[in-house]
């Protein structure tokens, strides 16, 4: 395969740059079945432990589907806003978290432990890893969905239990990510939660560290201990 030239390495970058957990931007237009096709055909290339590709896609378009999944939401925000300090719990629960109905399409991503045996290389020292194949799945479909100018949104205030009882779910498959898909009026210049002041973006001088846990600074490392420190993702904003 050939090189990625600038220009393609500036688009891919401008993906990750500009992709956003959308909540409150979607509008009511259906997501032509091509660019859902490419989408969900993105999100299938992820890489997986094993090459086990653990995962499956529920499209959902039904409205009663998204109410009853919309009512766990709701019960669950107010059991888990039990556990924000009172002078945040009042902004926490005024905070636009979903855009379940008002999203084109639906879509459950889940995990299937049981796909290509019980024996899979890499999983049988971590487990996980199953798992997280299935979130390197979600994001190249959120991704993909950007660069198709496809708003993505992910529910995580959820019941797993609902969402099996809802979705007929067998008992051995896991519920991942339930996101919402759909056209949007724009994407966000920040995050929702940064521009709200919910939490603040760490500077990656602060998430990395050299050789060894809570070292900053290493001779060997000069040269990315000066560029961790600098804006790298302006060029492609």
């Amino acid at each position: 395969m050939s090189d990625f030239s600038n220009q393609e390495k500036s688009g891919l970058y401008k993906a990750i740059y500009t992709r956003r957990d959308v909540r409150s931007h979607f509008v009511p237009k259906p997501i032509d079945d091509e660019v859902l096709a490419r989408i969900l055909n993105a999100a299938h290339h992820a890489p997986s432990v094993g090459f086990s590709q653990p995962w499956n896609f529920i499209l959902i378009r039904d409205p009663k589907t998204k109410s009853l999944v919309k009512e766990s939401f709701e019960q669950e925000k107010i059991r888990s806003s039990e556990q924000v300090d009172e002078q945040k719990k009042e902004k926490y629960l005024s905070l636009k978290l979903q855009g379940i109905m008002e999203s084109d399409i639906n879509i459950c991503i889940t995990y299937d432990p049981s796909r290509f045996g019980p024996f899979v290389i890499g999983r049988s020292s971590i487990p996980e890893t199953g798992i997280y194949s299935v979130c390197c799945a979600v994001q190249n479909l959120w991704l993909a969905a950007r660069s198709e100018q496809i708003g993505v949104g992910w529910v995580s205030i959820l019941s797993n239990e609902a969402l099996k009882q809802i979705l007929g779910l067998p008992e051995h498959i896991v519920p991942v990510a339930y996101l919402c898909l759909g056209h949007v009026n724009e994407f966000a210049e920040k995050p929702d939660l940064e521009t709200a002041n919910w939490l603040p973006r760490l500077e990656l001088k602060d998430v990395v560290y050299f050789e060894t846990w809570g070292q900053t600074h290493s001779p060997a490392w000069n040269k990315i201990h000066d560029l961790v420190r600098t804006n790298l993702d302006y060029a492609f904003k």
